[in-house]
């Protein structure tokens, strides 16, 4: 069976679309529709589905996405394992990661890291905590970095980075004049939650627990998939939330939004690096995290 055919279907099934797999994959749209009708042709079953203007994959197509991703990742720990040996690293990483660490921490990680080998490539996957660990499990990922841990016996979880998770305002609220407010208060308030599955939204139900209260006590006027569409919610006047101190930095100094003090309380919780168990890493991935480890070591002690 031919590597690239199998590359090509699993872009289409990331991607689905044929026009954006073939910029992706650098083939035009018919060499990319033949490939896939090759595949089809060369297993006696259908593989896609077309569904408007997405592509779909069908059961059939699933198992062979699954299998084919393993396939792949094995060519490529073999062509770096060879590379290795002759005392070069390159290849290309698979890293998933919640919507804060994915955001506002690995991108500058990442370009740090290529400095030092730049011939290593890295594709980002950004998703809610849960999606990247299932990713991680069926071996789709390599490695994930999520703010929020479960019990799930089959992952390795490794605590790296933290981050501080703040009580955020219109800068007209008339919190604002406050010093601090009393937890209990934030039931008197419209609240934007993040989606289930959320690593935010795992550590602020923590958080309440602790506090005596849960999340059902809060008034909830809206559940949104991102940090990003939260800020701009609470620019809009729609509700308060509580979101990474990360994401609202430069919003902050701009005066467009503000933070209120939770009396005698901080909200911190650990990033997790996680990975499968008993599972090799391929060379790069190994690399990038020791790299990943310094990083974190120095962070903590400064």
């Amino acid at each position: 069976m031919d590597l690239r055919k199998l590359e090509v279907f699993c872009t289409l099934v990331e991607l689905k679309s044929f026009t954006k797999t073939a910029e992706a994959v650098l083939l035009s749209q018919p060499t990319v529709s033949e490939h896939i009708r090759n595949l089809e042709q060369l297993l006696g079953q259908k593989l896609v589905d077309r569904l408007g203007r997405e592509v779909e994959p069908t059961p059939v197509g699933k198992i062979l996405y699954t299998h084919a991703r393993k396939i792949l990742r094995m060519q490529q720990e073999a062509l770096q394992a060879v590379e290795e040996y002759s005392g070069r690293i390159s290849g290309r990483i698979m890293i998933g990661c919640g919507t804060i660490p994915g955001t506002y921490l690995l991108p500058k990680l990442i370009s740090d890291f290529r400095m030092q080998y730049p011939e290593i490539k890295a594709t980002l996957h950004i998703s809610s905590s849960r999606t990247i660990a299932l990713k991680v499990q069926e071996g789709e990922l390599e490695i994930g970095v999520v703010g929020a841990r479960w019990n799930e016996p089959s992952l390795d979880w490794q605590t790296m980075f933290s981050d501080e998770l703040t009580l955020v305002v219109h800068p007209e609220h008339p919190w604002v004049k406050e010093q601090s407010i009393d937890c209990n208060q934030l039931t008197d308030e419209p609240f934007i939650l993040r989606e289930a599955g959320s690593g935010t939204r795992r550590v602020i139900a923590q958080f309440l627990e602790q506090q005596g209260m849960r999340e059902r006590d809060l008034q909830e006027v809206a559940e949104i998939g991102s940090t990003a569409a939260i800020k701009e919610a609470v620019k809009a006047g729609i509700g308060i939330s509580i979101i990474s101190k990360r994401a609202i930095a430069d919003d902050l100094a701009c005066g467009r939004l503000a933070t209120v003090a939770l009396s005698n309380l901080q909200i911190l919780r650990p990033f997790y690096l996680i990975r499968r168990k008993n599972r090799q890493l391929a060379p790069v991935a190994t690399t990038f995290v020791d790299f990943l480890q310094t990083r974190a070591d120095q962070q903590e002690k400064d």
